[in-house]
C-alpha cells in the first residue's frame, strides 16, 4: 500500500470531523458545578460593583439595556437580550450609564424564590418622577469544575459576549430568546427555568468562543485547538491526568521528535510540555484535596511522585502555598463563598 502524501494526512487532521472529537475532547473536563442566580428590576440612575471572587459570573439582560467596565476595559453597553460571561469572576460594574455612583451589590437585600434563586431588591423610580422602563437584570454566581487559574480557564478572556457569537452558533441566540420569553412572562417558576437556560447560555458561549477561534492570540489554548496535533496532545494530558506523560511519550502522540515536538508546544500553548503537565497535576491535585477530602500521600502517589515530599514541594511551587492548605480553602470546596451567592436578574 502507498504511504499517504504528507499533505494528506494533514488534511485530515484538519477537517471538521477529526475538529469536532478534539474540541469534544477538550471541553470534557469544562463544565459548571454549581449555579446561583437572582433577578432584579432596576430604575434608572442605577449602578453596582460586583467583586472578584473565584466564581465565574454571568449576566442577561432581560429589558432595558445597561453599561458593564472592568477594571481592564472600558465600557462596554449591553442591550435587552444580551448576555456576558465573566469566566475569571473580575471585579467589575453594571450600571444604568457610565457616571452613575455605584453600589456594593452585597449591600443589596435578596428574598429566597427557591433553593438557589433570589429576588434582589433594586432601587424604586427617583421620588416625584414617573416610573420609566425598569431596567430587569438576570445574573447569576457559576462555579466551574475546573480550577480558576487552570490553565485552560487562564486562556479565556475577561469577558466573553454571548452576541458576538451568536452569528456562528444557533444555539446561542435561541436559548437566549427562550430567557428573554420566560422573564417577559414572568409565569410560576419562571425563575427556576431561567436559571437552567442560563447554564446552559454559559456552557454554549464557551463553546461557540472555542469552535469559532474567538481569539487573535497566536498562542494559547485557541492556538492549540487550531492545530490538531498539539489539541490532540493537550487533550490526552487533561483526560489522564495521572499518567506519566514523558516528553518521548507526548512527541509520540503527535507524531515528531522530541525536540520538535518541545518546541512547537512551547510556542503554541505558553508553557514548556513538563510544565504544563505539571500544573494540570497539580490543580487535578488540588481539586482532590480540596473536594474530595483525599490524603496527600494517595494524591502524590495517584500523580506519580515518588515521595510525598517531592509532590509537595511541587504543589507549592506551582499552586502557591502547600497542600495542606489547600483543605481550607472555600474557592475548592463544594459549598460556594458567600459572594458567589448574591446574584441579580
Amino acid at each position: 500500500m502507498p504511504t499517504p502524501e504528507p499533505h494528506a494526512a494533514s488534511t485530515a487532521a484538519q477537517s471538521p470531523a477529526a475538529l469536532r472529537d478534539l474540541l469534544s475532547s477538550l471541553l470534557v473536563g469544562l463544565r459548571l458545578d454549581g449555579v446561583e442566580y437572582g433577578r432584579c428590576v432596576q430604575h434608572g440612575p442605577w449602578a453596582v460593583t460586583f467583586p472578584a471572587q473565584r466564581s465565574a459570573r454571568f449576566h442577561f439582560v432581560a429589558s432595558g439595556g445597561c453599561w458593564l467596565r472592568t477594571r481592564t476595559s472600558d465600557w462596554l453597553q449591553l442591550r435587552a437580550g444580551d448576555a456576558v460571561l465573566i469566566p475569571r469572576g473580575s471585579f467589575h460594574v453594571l450600571a444604568s450609564a457610565p457616571d452613575v455612583p455605584a453600589i456594593d451589590i452585597d449591600t443589596l437585600s435578596r428574598v429566597p424564590v427557591s433553593e438557589n434563586v433570589y429576588v434582589v431588591a433594586g432601587n424604586a423610580p427617583p421620588e416625584g418622577q414617573a416610573a420609566s422602563a425598569p431596567e430587569v437584570l438576570f445574573c447569576g454566581a457559576l462555579r466551574f469544575n475546573l480550577d480558576p487559574l487552570h490553565p485552560l480557564m487562564m486562556m479565556m478572556p475577561e469577558v466573553m459576549r454571548a452576541g458576538e457569537l451568536a452569528r456562528r452558533d444557533p444555539t446561542v441566540p435561541a436559548l437566549l430568546e427562550a430567557m428573554e420569553r420566560e422573564v417577559a412572562l414572568d409565569r410560576v417558576g419562571a425563575c427556576g427555568i431561567v436559571a437552567r437556560l442560563a447554564d446552559a447560555v454559559a456552557a454554549s458561549i464557551i463553546r461557540a468562543w472555542v469552535e469559532c477561534g474567538c481569539s487573535n492570540d497566536s498562542s494559547g489554548w485557541i492556538a492549540a485547538v487550531r492545530c490538531p496535533k498539539i489539541g490532540r496532545v493537550i487533550a490526552a494530558i487533561h483526560a489522564d491526568p495521572e499518567r506519566d506523560w514523558t516528553v518521548p511519550a507526548l512527541a509520540e502522540l503527535m507524531g515528531a521528535s522530541r525536540s520538535s515536538f518541545a518546541e512547537a508546544f512551547t510556542r503554541t500553548v505558553g508553557d514548556s510540555p513538563a510544565k504544563y503537565v505539571a500544573k494540570v497535576k497539580m490543580f487535578q491535585a488540588r481539586r482532590w484535596i480540596a473536594q474530595e477530602g483525599m490524603r496527600i500521600a494517595v494524591a502524590a502517589e495517584r500523580l506519580g511522585y515518588d515521595s510525598e515530599a517531592s509532590f509537595s514541594r511541587a504543589f507549592k511551587r506551582i499552586i502557591g502555598h502547600p497542600p495542606s492548605a489547600a483543605r481550607g480553602d472555600p474557592g475548592q470546596a463544594c459549598e460556594a463563598a458567600p459572594a458567589g451567592r448574591l446574584t441579580m436578574a
